[in-house]
């Protein structure tokens, strides 16, 4: 058993993780972050839920740019393939869940 207190999770820099579990093909991680996260597409099916701060989350759809902002309880979902980039204002603590390997 085991208990993150994610508030109290502060990374030595920018998308530092904490590993909290890693089940079979999936790994599910708490990040901290005060930066963009670069443009990138996930191999596979992503979970991304803000817990504290918040993201101005772009991403594209049918060749447009968007953005949404999330907040606090907010969960984001991209499917494989899809293009998006991670921008929290000020600090954000996100869980994040990925299929292990995830780049």
């Amino acid at each position: 058993m085991k208990i993150v207190r994610s508030k109290e999770f502060l990374g030595a820099r920018a998308w530092d993780a904490q590993l909290i579990a890693a089940m079979q093909d999936a790994t599910v991680r708490l990040h901290w972050t005060d930066q963009p996260y670069p443009w990138h597409v996930n191999d596979g099916q992503e979970v991304f839920a803000v817990l504290d701060g918040e993201v101005a989350m772009h991403y594209r759809e049918h060749g447009r740019e968007l953005v949404a902002h999330l907040g606090a309880g907010d969960i984001f979902y991209a499917a494989e393939g899809d293009a998006h980039s991670a921008h929290p204002l000020g600090q954000a603590r996100i869980l994040v869940i990925e299929r292990a390997g995830s780049v």
